[in-house]
């Protein structure tokens, strides 16, 4: 029950107090009270209930005790609700209030995706430092810092208006998007991250069931955990998309991505997250039909690139032109980023690959591409091409 209620509860406490810190404290000595007395007395009919209640009189004793007069006011109003609901009495669902506060344009965009691990998922400060490779003293001084700022700036919490909603929601989207990547990018495969991730994406989709690009980022992420079971081998080998074994990839998975991508598209409004879904959805065709259609994939890289111009779906595009046009084309597209791939380290693994089809010398793109390889998996995979180019 804590694992799922967690992020519920603190957004309830925490839309009230306009204080994420005091609703995360608040909460902590209700969990601690809960374990002393249920054990004693048996879990009560309304747990949540419960909890709220005994957080909520938390919340006034460390505003009385504190002497903090900017808090007062929005506990006082938590204990007027306490009146007025029966024992038996629903929460109202927050947690998507919670979630636009923690990627309000206040707070820094690199804290959005660990403010929302702890304060919705309930992820300490030392495992989502440890995910995100920072120290986990630093990340609890980021967090406390991006909170207090929630407190000082007295940021909303409240879904956008629709007029803004557009541009409030690609910044929550990116951020569970982050947290998926935290579990894609750990060669020991973070399986708790990635499903965290996908049940935050779940959440959006129940919480903003008219928003197409939530479904297009359910979709994708879906999409990509099917293939959690072919990306390594049985000795933990890096296995490439286009080498996998489809027998090993999740159908039912890959099916319901498909669905709520279709979902999506009917609604007319092509975002970033559809198309990315849709990308997917074609290499997700290859387990039906044997063969990858790299043409279809052209035009929906291109759509990419020209919406979202970052450097990794220039490379992707490069990528799919070698494939569809020749590696000539695919090497001129990767020269118009030359300056800016020569840090990054897909610029030089496509590089690598599209110069050995050409019949060039690949050896030192390949030795670069290993060089900024963090995974020794992939260095070892990439090591093996390079000796065959």
């Amino acid at each position: 029950m804590a694992r799922r209620s967690y992020g519920r509860l603190v957004a309830y406490i925490a839309a009230r107090t306009r204080d994420v810190a005091l609703a995360e404290d608040a909460l902590a000595d209700a969990f601690r009270i809960a374990l002393e007395r249920w054990p004693v007395a048996g879990v009560p009919r309304n747990p949540e209930g419960w909890l709220v209640t005994v957080a909520r009189r938390q919340v006034l004793g460390r505003v009385r005790h504190q002497g903090v007069a900017d808090r007062a006011t929005p506990a006082l109003t938590l204990l007027a609700e306490e009146r007025m609901e029966t024992p038996e009495a629903a929460l109202p669902d927050e947690r998507l209030k919670l979630m636009f506060a923690c990627t309000h344009p206040a707070i820094d965009a690199a804290v959005h995706a660990p403010l929302m691990l702890q304060t919705v998922l309930g992820f300490d400060a030392a495992a989502i430092g440890a995910a995100c490779l920072v120290p986990g003293p630093t990340m609890g001084q980021r967090l406390v810092r991006a909170k207090a700022k929630i407190r000082a700036a007295r940021i909303p919490f409240a879904v956008p208006d629709a007029a803004v909603l557009p541009d409030r929601l690609p910044p929550v989207l990116d951020a569970v998007y982050a947290t998926f990547g935290l579990a894609w990018d750990d060669p020991a495969g973070r399986r708790d991250l990635a499903e965290e991730a996908l049940w935050l994406a779940e959440l959006l989709t129940r919480l903003l069931p008219g928003a197409p690009e939530a479904l297009g980022l359910r979709a994708l992420l879906l999409f990509s955990h099917a293939r959690r079971g072919a990306r390594r081998g049985a000795d933990g080998a890096f296995v490439p998309l286009d080498e996998q074994d489809t027998a090993l990839w999740d159908g039912a998975m890959a099916a319901r991505a498909n669905d709520l991508l279709a979902v999506a598209a009917a609604r007319g409004a092509p975002g970033r997250y559809q198309i990315e879904a849709a990308i997917q959805a074609i290499h997700a065709d290859r387990a039906r039909t044997g063969l990858t259609h790299w043409a279809a994939l052209l035009p929906l890289y291109r759509a990419l690139r020209h919406l979202v111009p970052t450097l990794g779906n220039h490379v992707g595009e490069a990528a799919v032109l070698g494939r569809v046009v020749g590696p000539d084309a695919g090497l001129a597209h990767l020269d118009r980023m030359a300056d800016a791939g020569r840090q990054f380290q897909p610029w030089w693994a496509v590089r690598a690959n599209l110069l050995h089809r050409q019949g060039a010398d690949a050896g030192p793109a390949y030795a670069e591409a290993i060089r900024l390889t963090p995974d020794p998996a992939l260095r070892a995979w990439l090591a093996a091409r390079a000796g065959r180019a």
